[in-house]
């Protein structure tokens, strides 16, 4: 498609008159937070379904040694706690590492999925992805309860979190629906479904004991994601990139009459293709402008540490929450709310504060909190369940600071590209996450322990990167390698392509100004 080039509107400026709160947009809320919550209700549903249960073995003489050998000989039947649980009816007694697998198998799938979710998403439309996601997910998850194979439950898994994850459809739509100063306080309102998914999965999982019935109580209310059809628009920003500026006009007439916001006709009859200026890098090109930098090595490779430290110790701390003290539905629902206030204060700082200063105290702070659990009195619960939750608590802030800091650190023509890739990279975290709880065979604390040590680490990495926000973003390597001069400076390129720096207020470099909140 080619944009005419007479002036014309910005399909941005159009958005920036509605609020977050209109008629629309409340709808908007509902809808994209209930696809959150199944994402967040999915993603680790084997902590329920796939519970640890106690066992031990049929014949007398292993009573004190089930899983190990007498004269050569091993245990070959076992009594269960529960003989109707997953680990029972697939006889997995001495194979934890079968149980934690299928946490490790969806992560993994993940990473893959996310391979043709998003191509898919830019080709067929936000709203078809997040209908096909989300109807995909629910059919293979309630196929999942009627295996009697553990492998074809394995494949199931893998499928279902490949092709049936709706969070990233539902995100870009989140974002490409409101102007850019109210991406992110209406990201933060609507991703309390993130929350609320989980709240209902300890529900579902505590009244419906029974892994089968449980899966099929989770997963079918996911197929009336096909209903999105009729309540769910596309995004108008898509539509314009694709050259359907006719639809685009018509949402943007309906969310101008259900928010009550009145549109002049020429504004809309003016309106542009709102298309992002960068060029499409290739995997080889990014690699070759990074390598070629000491400077953005160092970030990329400090990047992906705050990934991988992101995804492990926040999907770890919420798969060992059930094996904290105390009732492990309420714990597991506590530990997923504390990230809520998590997520108000992250916007607040995103909107006000730099990035560096709040990001090292979250890692430290979480790195104590997590290291000082293990060792509080035993007969002390909520003392080590408040703790525990602080650290849920700076983790989720610091995860919500990485995401926003990695664009910045990187040139314009590579931050979409470096974003992905350290993302993509840093996974590797929730796929190790899963296997965590196995290391308290040999100390309760342990999973604890390195989730704060990792932390810790990730904090103090992060004081050899610059701040960012009271600057403007960086378009070339060479300004991108300009970040982190002494001085509070501003850097821009001039006609002559030579960077220049200009001195900023220090009040007005505390703020960041690419997002506001104005209603």
């Amino acid at each position: 498609m080619v944009c005419e080039e007479k002036q014309k509107t910005h399909l941005d400026d159009v958005l920036g008159k509605f609020g977050m709160f209109g008629a629309y947009h409340r709808q908007l809320i509902l809808l994209i937070g209930l696809a959150y919550a199944s994402n967040t209700a999915y993603s680790s549903n084997y902590v329920f379904a796939v519970e640890e249960v106690d066992y031990r073995c049929a014949d007398a003489a292993f009573e004190n040694n089930t899983c190990g050998t007498i004269n050569s000989a091993r245990c070959t039947e076992w009594i269960y706690d529960k003989p109707d649980s997953f680990v029972a009816e697939f006889g997995l007694a001495c194979q934890d590492w079968k149980r934690t697998l299928v946490g490790t198998v969806h992560s993994l799938a993940y990473m893959v999925g996310l391979i043709f979710v998003g191509p898919l998403s830019d080709r067929l439309g936000r709203k078809a992805m997040i209908i096909l996601t989300g109807v995909i997910g629910g059919v293979l998850g309630v196929a999942r309860s009627f295996v009697t194979s553990y492998w074809l439950y394995i494949a199931l898994e893998f499928l279902e979190s490949a092709f049936g994850d709706i969070c990233s459809p539902a995100y870009i739509l989140n974002v490409e629906i409101v102007s850019t100063k109210k991406r992110v306080p209406f990201f933060t309102i609507t991703s309390i479904g993130y929350s609320v998914g989980a709240v209902i999965k300890a529900f579902i999982a505590w009244i419906v004991p029974d892994w089968r019935n449980f899966l099929r109580v989770l997963y079918a209310p996911a197929l009336l994601f096909f209903f999105y059809l009729f309540c769910l628009d596309e995004s108008p920003r898509w539509l314009l990139i694709k050259g359907r500026k006719k639809e685009a006009v018509q949402i943007i007439q309906k969310m101008s009459k259900k928010n009550k916001v009145k549109i002049d006709e020429n504004v809309l009859d003016n309106l542009i293709c709102d298309t992002d200026k960068e060029e499409n890098v290739e995997f080889s090109a990014v690699f070759k402008s990074m390598f070629s930098s000491f400077a953005l090595v160092q970030r990329f490779i400090i990047c992906v540490v705050w990934w991988t430290t992101s995804t492990f110790v926040n999907y770890g701390m919420t798969i060992t929450s059930v094996s904290l003290q105390g009732n492990k539905y309420i714990n597991y629902s506590l530990i997923a709310l504390i990230e809520v206030p998590g997520g108000f204060l992250a916007m607040y700082i995103l909107m006000k504060y730099r990035r560096k200063f709040p990001l090292i105290w979250s890692f430290l702070l979480a790195g104590l909190f997590c290291v000082g659990q293990p060792f509080l009195p035993t007969d002390m619960p909520w003392l080590s369940i408040t703790m525990f939750m602080a650290g849920k608590f700076m983790a989720s802030l610091y995860f919500t600071i990485t995401y926003i800091f990695t664009s910045e650190l990187f040139p314009t023509y590579t931050r979409n590209s470096m974003h992905a890739l350290c993302s993509s990279l840093g996974r590797v975290g929730s796929i190790v996450a899963p296997q965590a709880p196995l290391l308290t065979v040999y100390w309760e604390g342990l999973p604890s322990l390195i989730f704060g040590i990792v932390s810790i680490i990730a904090g103090l990495i992060t004081f050899l990167v610059p701040d960012v926000a009271e600057i403007s973003l960086p378009d070339t390597v060479k300004e991108a390698e300009a970040i982190g001069m002494k001085e509070k400076k501003d850097i821009v390129l001039n006609h002559n392509n030579v960077i220049s720096i200009e001195h900023c207020d220090d009040k007005e470099g505390m703020k960041n100004r690419g997002f506001e909140w104005k209603e």
